[in-house]
């Protein structure tokens, strides 16, 4: 089938949101690349149907004017560039390994500060710590995620959504149009190559301070709690940014991680291009998960962490005793889990036991078109090195 038509220009997406905003400072003019890139990878190899259409344009919009609104308010608000970021901990590892749990867990603690989709979706004006809970933005967000199961029905048992659980930093990133959130809703090859290959994240790790300062300028915790897969193509960029973050790795068998991103990744394409093939996914990410573990391994084995600064967790033995992994976690950074810590965080995992389960299942390892002993061989050194049990390929 052929595209439905293709999105407006990048001057025209730039000029919609200057018009629905009322503003035009973007800061730093480094997100500029990315969007234009992103603008005309959608329109050359996206192939969007009519609701492809609507959620990219739309999409790039929204992120446009949450840019010019973020600028904006620190512009009004200097002060605002004087907090600090203090320790974080940041929950890495390849998709599908357990990060958005784990991530979701630990948030349950009131030490923690995690950023939440609402306030990702909506950050201005800052959010404020009295009306935090109640914050008329959280039924925006909610609403809007509600109507992600109606339109692709099975997507949220997959991958849970919603207005008050974390989220995760490369949706912070889509404002600077550094995300590998793009190339997983929607098939655009040449932005993917640039942003893996090419470009220069430091600027997508200072929107992130930015960020995070904003968020925290008037709601703060004792620390901050983040989590992206994303950052495990960045290792240098990241401790570059944040030196004195505590890193925690999740490991588990590449090949599963493969057909599992597939699936989630052909609910979000097959919503936006009546033109989808699970295998040109699936090869995109054999290709892109194994350059991100050589990497990122290489980087290890040279030291780029200190002594003590980063933790690895095995799937293996997560999946087992998640709330036994947790504690252990708490043991190793040297913080206090508390009996109130703790209770919500069962009290969270009893309600939301989907997460743990990554109950449905769309496409077989067949199905992916890889081939597993050319995949198992290409990943055997990082296997190896964290002694990661393979699974069984559904």
């Amino acid at each position: 089938m052929t595209a439905a038509g293709t999105i407006p220009g990048p001057d025209e997406l730039v000029e919609r949101a200057i018009q629905e905003t009322g503003l035009d400072d973007f800061g730093e003019p480094t997100w500029r690349e990315g969007m234009e890139l992103f603008a005309e990878s959608l329109n050359e190899t996206a192939e969007l149907n009519e609701i492809g259409l609507g959620v990219a344009a739309d999409g790039i919009v929204a992120d446009l004017s949450n840019r010019l609104q973020l600028v904006q308010w620190r512009n009004d608000h200097p002060a605002v560039a004087e907090q600090e970021i203090v320790r974080p901990i940041i929950i890495v590892g390849l998709p599908r390994t357990g990060t958005s749990i784990l991530h979701d867990l630990m948030a349950q603690d009131p030490a923690m500060r995690a950023p939440l989709s609402w306030e990702v979706e909506r950050p201005v004006p800052a959010p404020r710590t009295a009306t935090f809970d109640t914050d008329p933005r959280i039924a925006v967000a909610q609403a809007q995620f509600d109507l992600v199961d109606s339109i692709i029905p099975g997507f949220t048992e997959f991958h849970e959504l919603g207005a008050t659980l974390a989220q995760e930093d490369v949706r912070i990133w889509t404002s600077e149009f550094r995300s590998m959130i793009f190339s997983l809703q929607f098939e655009v090859p040449a932005y993917n190559e640039w942003l893996l290959h090419k470009a220069d994240m430091a600027p997508a790790y200072r929107w992130h301070r930015r960020f995070l300062q904003h968020l925290q300028s008037e709601h703060m915790a004792e620390r901050w709690l983040l989590k992206s897969p994303a950052h495990l193509w960045n290792f240098a960029d990241l401790i570059a940014e944040y030196p004195d973050a505590i890193v925690i790795q999740n490991h588990r068998d590449p090949l599963k991680v493969m057909a599992s991103i597939s699936a989630l990744g052909a609910s979000l394409r097959e919503m936006t291009t009546d033109s989808f093939d699970v295998r040109t996914l699936a090869a995109q990410y054999g290709e892109d998960l194994t350059f991100g573990l050589d990497r990122a391994l290489a980087q290890r084995k040279d030291g780029i962490f200190p002594e003590g600064q980063v933790i690895d967790v095995l799937y293996q033995d997560f999946r087992k005793d998640l709330l036994g992994t947790v504690a252990r976690l708490y043991d190793a950074l040297g913080i206090e889990l508390t009996d109130e810590a703790a209770a919500r965080q069962k009290a969270f995992l009893d309600a939301h036991p989907g997460d743990a389960q990554n109950s449905l299942r769309r496409y077989t390892w067949e199905q992916t078109g890889l081939d597993e002993g050319e995949m198992r061989e290409r990943t055997r050194e990082y296997q190896d090195h964290f002694g990661i049990e393979s699974e069984q390929l559904g």
